[in-house]
């Protein structure tokens, strides 16, 4: 199937939308990832990062209250991230909500709000970014703690 395609069944099926309303609804979702140029292109002709930008387009079809990004930035490359980062600004600026899990610390760093950090499955701690990037808590856990001898 086509990119647009692929977005239009997650509008009809996923959201109940007619087609004629899930038309819209993709085109925008298309337009807000970054995808609408490659609408007429087959999913199965993408790039990664595309292929991640189509999967956020499908589940915005969905019109979501809450969009739950997993592991966006896995393997992609450095200006790819960026790009990524740059999405997820948009979305955050077109009034979407997100939820984010993700280990490339670049872009909890610099593209969230408040950030979580979990340790075997519980909260160490929230806060903004940078808090929680430099405490000792979290520098514990991680890295270890360093034993006098």
């Amino acid at each position: 199937m086509s990119v647009y395609e692929n977005v239009l069944v997650a509008a009809v099926h996923g959201a109940g939308h007619s087609e004629r309303e899930g038309e819209a609804v993709s085109i925008e979702a298309l337009k807000l990832t970054g995808l609408y140029e490659k609408r007429k292109t087959r999913a199965g002709e993408l790039t990664l990062l595309d292929r991640k930008r189509l999967e956020i387009a499908r589940a915005l079809g969905t019109e979501p209250k809450l969009l739950l990004l997993d592991e966006v930035a896995a393997g992609l490359t450095e200006a790819e991230v960026l790009d990524v980062m740059k999405m997820v600004a948009d979305l955050k600026a077109s009034g979407y909500t997100m939820v984010w899990v993700e280990h490339v610390i670049q872009t909890m760093v610099e593209a969230t709000d408040r950030l979580m950090c979990m340790s075997d499955g519980a909260c160490l701690l929230v806060g903004k970014p940078a808090e929680v990037m430099n405490s000792k808590l979290v520098e514990d856990v991680y890295l270890g703690v360093e034993e006098d001898v």
